[in-house]
């Protein structure tokens, strides 16, 4: 396409919700004779996440898995439990498998180009909108950005923001230590220091496992908080005195009712986490967004404003009630998901948590769950 520097549609960042929405518009007719410019700062040729999910059946990510679990274990301090999880299985994609075939299907086609550079500014100029990189300025008639900052949450009092944040080791042990056909969903046997702390472990083999440290909490620890924590598990929890890091992995995703509606435009759109696509009661995003796409992509065959599309839902007003209660009491969260996982099966949780259930699984779920601060939360936001 040369130097063109005009395109119908720019997509700023190449992570799970630009990718998503370049590959739904590269399989839609509408879009052939559309021009789509794909920015970002980074060539992704790096595995720099994973993405998990839980899934009933086959998928269409299916081809990308790196593996899949039928069972998971969850592990409180009162109650701990092996479950079969049919007709779910607990699915991972690995980043750079997701990178490669997403962008090697995309760039192929003539009218939708990628190209690394890194954004500074988006800006609706009314009749079109300004995207400003480092190296060039680019103009299109709609974009979609997905370039997150905490202060667009953190703004504002009336929505709490918490963190979902974490430090992931890849390691591979000396002695076989892991059951590679469970994953370990939450473990919250570690030290919860007042926060909602817990280990998650997606195992590949007897000796290779992803290990992950995670937190519900307002803010990060330091590395080495982190560090400390993988290694004690390891060590004194699983018992294995020596392991290697093959590689690691670092984030943070806010757990938050906020909608993010006031910074849409009429043509400028933020989607994934800077959208609040992020499920706020898990920090789950992959498939919130796979779900999410379709919506966006008949909203755009209308050519209403951007700003005009919402998501909110009845489970929004349920993830406000328990960011509410972890804001108000951070500890409180050990026992929330004990108390549910030992009244409930995983299959209701993953139905609720994926937000499918109907009025009366609904009440079943949160039935299951402690009453009190749920009611007192509830009580705080009516009057």
């Amino acid at each position: 396409m040369g130097n063109k520097t005009t395109f119908d549609y720019i997509i700023v960042g190449a992570g799970a919700a630009g990718l998503m929405l370049a590959d739904a518009m590269c399989k839609d007719p509408f879009f052939d004779d559309k021009t789509v410019l794909l920015l970002d700062k980074d060539a992704k040729k790096n595995n720099d996440r994973t993405w998990c999910f839980w899934e009933k059946g086959p998928g269409m990510f299916d081809a990308l898995l790196h593996t899949s679990w039928k069972n998971i274990y969850f592990g409180g301090q009162a109650f701990s439990q092996h479950f079969e999880i049919a007709p779910y299985q607990y699915k991972m994609i690995r980043g750079i498998d997701f990178y490669e075939d997403v962008l090697t299907r995309t760039t192929q086609r003539p009218n939708i180009t990628f190209k690394v550079s890194e954004v500074l500014q988006v800006a609706d100029k009314g009749t079109f909108v300004e995207v400003v990189t480092n190296e060039t300025t680019y103009s299109a008639k709609q974009a979609f950005n997905s370039m997150f900052k905490y202060e667009m949450a953190t703004h504002q009092k009336k929505y709490p923001v918490l963190q979902q944040h974490w430090l992931g080791w890849f390691v591979k042990t000396e002695k076989p230590i892991f059951d590679n056909d469970v994953a370990t969903y939450m473990d919250f046997s570690v030290p919860q220091k007042g926060n909602t702390r817990f280990m998650y472990v997606l195992p590949f083999s007897k000796t290779e496992a992803l290990v992950e440290y995670t937190l519900f909490s307002k803010d990060l620890l330091p590395l080495e908080a982190y560090k400390e924590e993988l290694t004690h598990y390891l060590q004194d929890r699983l018992g294995s005195a020596k392991f290697e890091i093959l590689e690691n992995e670092k984030g943070s995703i806010p757990m938050t009712c906020y909608d993010f509606q006031e910074h849409h435009t009429n043509n400028v759109r933020f989607i994934g986490t800077a959208g609040g696509w992020a499920k706020p009661s898990t920090g789950y995003t992959f498939m919130s967004t796979a779900k999410k796409i379709p919506v966006l992509i008949n909203h755009l065959k209308t050519g209403k404003p951007l700003k005009e599309l919402r998501f909110k839902n009845k489970f929004w007003y349920y993830d406000l009630l328990l960011l509410d209660v972890l804001t108000h009491n951070n500890a409180e969260g050990r026992i929330i998901f004990e108390t549910l996982f030992k009244n409930r099966t995983p299959q209701l949780i993953f139905k609720f948590l994926d937000e499918e259930t109907n009025f009366l699984e609904d009440v079943k779920y949160m039935a299951g769950a402690p009453w009190l601060p749920f009611t007192k939360a509830l009580f705080k936001r009516l009057f």
